[in-house]
């Protein structure tokens, strides 16, 4: 029989309480962070008078998020009904029915609190004291998607912004007008040879107005063709995917670290379209070198624009690095793709639905225009577009809803908030809110727009389809401004209704996309 001295027993005792002790531990900050944390500011809230649902652990509202939103998918809605609320954001759009427009919900053991008042939306949006910031839990998801300006805070927020917003001016915009008349003019085009010499013609314009908005951005941010861009598009569209399919399983602790196929696919994706962008500036970086770059598109205002931020702060060193001109460039293809897209195709069936506005609109640009191509001095003279562009905003906006976080101890419309809260902002509800718009909400009036954004509503401003404050989308007269020069090329060329085959059903992927395509018939003028 063999007998441990203690000098042999007490390092194993040791390491034994040690690994107990670890233990413990974790399972400490698990149940502080999964339980007592929870229950604590539930408690809190709730005594300031606050209502909304009980946190049940570990995955609090998440599953039932999923299920109504899966139950909603599950039928169209009435084929002219634009009261999307309920089936594009049912827990959200149920929560504010039960327990008022500020309820506590629960993304996991977060505090999520839905905000359905546009004071507060502007508030938390405006961010004076910067006690608001991004969602740390799902920031590097949006990361992965495009880690750009909408992704940044801070002084890196700031120079980027500053640098960005020189590509983005009207005078620089401008210049891009003959790469989105081009694109149209392509797809006008396409569309007239697919009608043929036929009266009338069947076309999903969903897909058509992605290959149109990938095209213009390729050709506005890069001076490249669609198909040289084609590969970036459809990462970037996979990519925005599957970011949604994340962010429903964010509730599971250190689910990005796990080895799944899911994690896997959008870290290839990444890289992917990393060395396809780091190859479009290295051309771009020659190119400039060599005195043969025309920096009229996005990539090279933003490049421009870096070169003499860096100089005018005296650094060698430039602001924005190749990496951080990277996650931009990805940023572009999303926001300037998908918004657009979506945009002209809701544009396209609500005007299917209401064939006046279509005749009001056709009678405009026909105006302005006659047959001509669509120059920048007559776009700003559309005012019934515009109208009309605006209400489609509002019935159906491409972001659905915002999210931020409280960075430190908030008094928010009376109620103290504890570091760590997130605030959910659901624009198509402050969109759709008949306190805010009237009893008419859910109807068609592009007329309240008439007298502009600022009368449009009771509480104004409470239009936020690009955002709201600093932060509001960079991006906003770049997609109007295209989509004004599409939707008058359509409007000059045919005339549209919907196809039977249309089923109305508004769903929410990474934008507000047709569930089963926009099939419209098109009829050559």
């Amino acid at each position: 029989m063999v007998t441990l001295g203690l000098s042999q027993i007490a390092p194993w005792s040791f390491l034994c309480a040690l690994g107990v002790g670890a233990v413990l531990s974790c399972a400490w900050r698990l149940l502080a962070r999964a339980w007592l944390g929870p229950q604590r500011v539930a408690l809190a809230l709730r005594a300031q008078g606050l209502r909304g649902t009980t946190y049940r652990f570990p995955s609090g509202d998440v599953k039932e998020y999923v299920r109504l939103l899966a139950a909603a998918r599950s039928d169209p809605m009435p084929l002219s009904s634009h009261d999307i609320t309920a089936r594009v954001l049912p827990f959200d759009h149920g929560i504010i029915k039960q327990h008022g427009k500020i309820a506590v919900t629960w993304f996991g053991p977060e505090p999520r609190v839905v905000v359905n008042d546009p004071k507060l939306f502007r508030e938390i949006l405006a961010n004076k004291h910067g006690q608001f910031g991004k969602q740390k839990s799902i920031l590097w998801i949006e990361r992965l998607l495009a880690n750009g300006l909408t992704t940044h805070q801070g002084d890196k927020w700031v120079n980027h912004r500053r640098i960005i917003n020189h590509a983005f001016h009207l005078e620089k915009l401008k210049r891009m007008l003959p790469a989105f008349a081009a694109c149209s003019s392509e797809l006008v085009r396409r569309w007239v040879d697919s009608v043929g010499s036929g009266d009338v013609q069947e076309i999903d314009v969903w897909p058509e107005f992605e290959n149109l908005t990938g095209d213009v951005i390729s050709r506005a941010a890069f001076g490249s063709s669609f198909g040289e861009g084609r590969r970036i598009f459809q990462l970037q569209s996979e990519q925005a995917q599957n970011a949604v399919k994340m962010a429903s399983k964010m509730y599971i602790p250190g689910y990005r670290f796990l080895p799944t196929k899911l994690n896997a696919r959008m870290k290839a994706n990444v890289r992917e379209v990393e060395v396809l962008l780091k190859g479009v500036i290295t051309k771009r970086e020659k190119a400039m070198k060599d005195g043969l770059a025309n920096n009229d598109d996005l990539l090279g205002v933003m490049m421009d624009s870096n070169i003499k931020e860096s100089q005018e702060a005296g650094s060698s060193r430039p602001t924005m690095t190749t990496e951080d001109i990277i996650g931009e460039l990805k940023l572009f293809y999303f926001a300037g793709m998908e918004t657009t897209a979506v945009l002209l195709t809701w544009a396209m069936v609500v005007l299917s639905m209401h064939s006046e506005w279509q005749d009001r609109a056709r009678e405009e640009v026909l105006l302005v225009f006659g047959k001509n191509q669509p120059d920048s001095e007559g776009i700003n003279r559309l005012k019934v577009v515009t109208m009309i562009l605006h209400e489609v905003l509002r019935l159906y906006p491409p972001i659905l809803q915002l999210g931020r976080e409280a960075y430190k101890e908030t008094e928010l419309g009376g109620v103290t908030y504890p570091p760590g809260v997130t605030f959910a902002l659901p624009i198509v509800c402050i969109h759709h809110d008949p306190d805010v718009w009237g009893e008419d909400v859910d109807e068609f009036k592009p007329e309240r727009f008439a007298e502009g954004i600022a009368g449009a509503s009771k509480d104004s401003p409470a239009f936020f389809p690009f955002g709201w404050g600093p932060r509001i989308c960079v991006g906003q007269n770049f997609a109007l401004l295209e989509a004004k020069m599409g939707l008058s090329m359509i409007l000059q060329n045919f005339w549209f209704e919907l196809s039977p085959s249309y089923k109305h059903a508004p769903c929410p992927v990474s934008t507000l996309q047709p569930q089963h395509g926009a099939q419209i018939k098109l009829m050559k003028l």
